[in-house]
């Protein structure tokens, strides 16, 4: 008898899940290696389900901008104006992904091979006042990945700080690390602002947070395949890259433009604007001296010519008033007030705010110049010791905000269940 005989017979097991082949029904043989029925089974079905490589899915039922601005209506109160530009950018930039799905690229069928080129937006206002806001109700209303970038904190490639090609990983990680659902996405860059530069003239010195990262911007905005490790962090060459093209990325900067003012009135002198039976006079403290808006200006401002040519769609956002920022409180679907109300609800509480305790809230806003943020740091502090207290006194059953809760600190009205039967 051979040496070989003498072995014990090991049974044979699958190579992926480990079931020795009595487990299973059948098992596969390969190159030193096998795999049984039921992984065969599981890798089909990851197969079908996977999907396809390089190739996108046309948009199916794109909403008109009628129902992109109705939309934006609920969570962003006012900006009639800059809603309706940015849904007409918004329906034009995913109705032109469409047509090119619809023909092959490099052949069209219009015999006059017109090119669409993107349209990136840019949104200038005080801060405050809706930019982040109406980025992010767009992204939730087209259900495609979404992410925000702080212009602020990037840096020209080999510095310290975050690359420009970061916001595209962190894009791809809110696609579920899919390519193809990030080449459909929303970048929101803000305050773009505040990488212009200084004096607005070129630097002949390097400037790795200002006109340096507006040059990085630049292939990105306009279009390019861009190789991003998957995970972030700064490129070596043992890492693996995913190639993302932002050819039909949407992306949206914002920024407060403080001192925009100032040049476009600059410009316009004391010309009046308008037609003939409504021409007047617009100063650097009116509200809508953004709707003027030229690339001029915004060169001048510090930003190089070629990313302003890069975004072309220009949605200015007005100041809030006192009514807008009361409206603010409690029209949006996701208003302040009612959060506050759900979170007291869970707690079997009923919360009610007194019209006075709003109107001086808004007063209180409207001082701190800092749009509907205010509102929040406000309102918070005065929600402090209720939200603190609420869940360790069950027989509270309604709350209610005064005047002198927002300006004082004061305690709010608490009504028991008997005190609650009483006063019906």
């Amino acid at each position: 008898m051979s040496k070989d005989s003498d072995r014990p017979a090991f049974p044979q097991r699958c190579s992926f899940c480990g079931k020795p082949s009595g487990q299973v029904q059948r098992l596969f043989s390969g190159h030193e290696s096998f795999i049984c029925d039921e992984c065969v089974e599981i890798c089909h079905d990851l197969i079908q389900n996977a999907p396809e490589s390089g190739a996108q899915s046309e948009i199916t039922d794109l909403p008109s901008p009628a129902d992109i601005k109705n939309f934006l209506d609920n969570y962003v109160i006012g900006q009639e104006e800059a809603k309706r530009t940015v849904a007409v950018a918004v329906y034009n930039h995913y109705k032109r992904i469409n047509y090119q799905l619809q023909n092959n690229p490099g052949r069209t069928n219009d015999k006059d091979d017109v090119e669409l080129e993107k349209a990136n937006i840019l949104l200038l206002g005080p801060t405050g006042t809706g930019k982040t806001l109406i980025a992010r109700s767009l992204a939730k209303f087209l259900k495609v990945p979404f992410t925000i970038a702080d212009a602020t904190v990037l840096t020209e490639a080999g510095y310290v700080g975050e690359d420009v090609e970061n916001i595209l990983v962190r894009l791809f990680q809110a696609a579920d690390s899919n390519p193809q659902l990030t080449e459909r996405g929303i970048i929101y860059i803000d305050e773009i602002d505040k990488i212009a530069r200084k004096d607005g003239n070129p630097s002949i010195t390097r400037d790795v947070s200002g006109e340096g990262v507006q040059q990085g911007l630049l292939k990105i905005l306009e279009g390019t395949v861009a190789n991003i490790p998957p995970k972030g962090g700064r490129k070596h060459p043992e890492q693996a890259f995913v190639p993302i093209n932002t050819g039909n990325i949407l992306f949206i900067c914002g920024g407060a433009f403080d001192g925009l003012e100032k040049i476009i009135a600059r410009r316009i002198g004391k010309n009046m604007v308008g037609f003939d039976a409504e021409k007047k006079f617009v100063d650097a403290k009116s509200d809508e001296i953004f709707k003027h808006t030229q690339p001029g200006d915004l060169m001048n401002y510090g930003l190089i010519p070629e990313l302003v040519g890069r975004i072309p769609v220009v949605a200015p956002l007005e100041s809030l008033d006192e009514e807008a920022l009361l409206n603010i409180l409690t029209e949006p679907k996701n208003a302040l007030t009612k959060q506050y109300q759900k979170l007291l609800k869970m707690e079997g509480v009923e919360l009610t705010f007194e019209k006075d305790a709003l109107k001086e809230a808004v007063k209180i806003a409207v001082e701190r110049k800092t749009g509907a943020r205010a509102l929040r740091s406000i309102f918070e502090k005065a929600m402090l010791e209720l939200m603190f207290e609420i869940p360790s006194k069950p027989e509270i059953r309604e709350v209610v905000i005064t005047k002198e809760t927002i300006t004082d600190g004061a305690k709010p009205k608490l009504l028991t269940e008997q005190k609650k039967k009483k006063s019906a």
